[in-house]
């Protein structure tokens, strides 16, 4: 999905248009994940361990970048880093599932 220009938020002239834009960013976020998720599944075929899959050193720092950058949108970092780490952890299951079976493949 595409995110193209639509109305401003101070274009919008009712909360119906004010819902309609949140949903299309939403959607376009939610779309983004999807992609982020494949590329996170793409990463099992590199890692060595199980150790090398949950990458403890990469989330921290993962995780203060992705602070970092709330800061800069004016969004609570507390915010952002826990709904990171919530769908780090979920992914990370996901990835190490893959990792199994290419293992048990191998």
């Amino acid at each position: 999905m595409e995110i193209v220009n639509r109305l401003a938020p101070e274009a919008c002239t009712n909360l119906e248009d004010v819902r309609s834009e949140i949903d299309y960013l939403d959607r376009a976020v939610i779309a983004i994940l999807g992609k982020r998720f494949k590329y996170v599944l793409a990463a099992a075929r590199f890692k060595t361990s199980e150790t090398s899959v949950r990458a403890p050193e990469r989330q921290i720092a993962m995780l203060a970048r992705r602070r970092e950058w709330a800061e800069a949108e004016g969004i609570s970092p507390d915010a952002i880093e826990k709904m990171y780490t919530d769908l780090v952890q979920h992914f990370i299951e996901e990835e190490m599932k893959r990792w199994k079976s290419q293992q048990a493949q191998a």
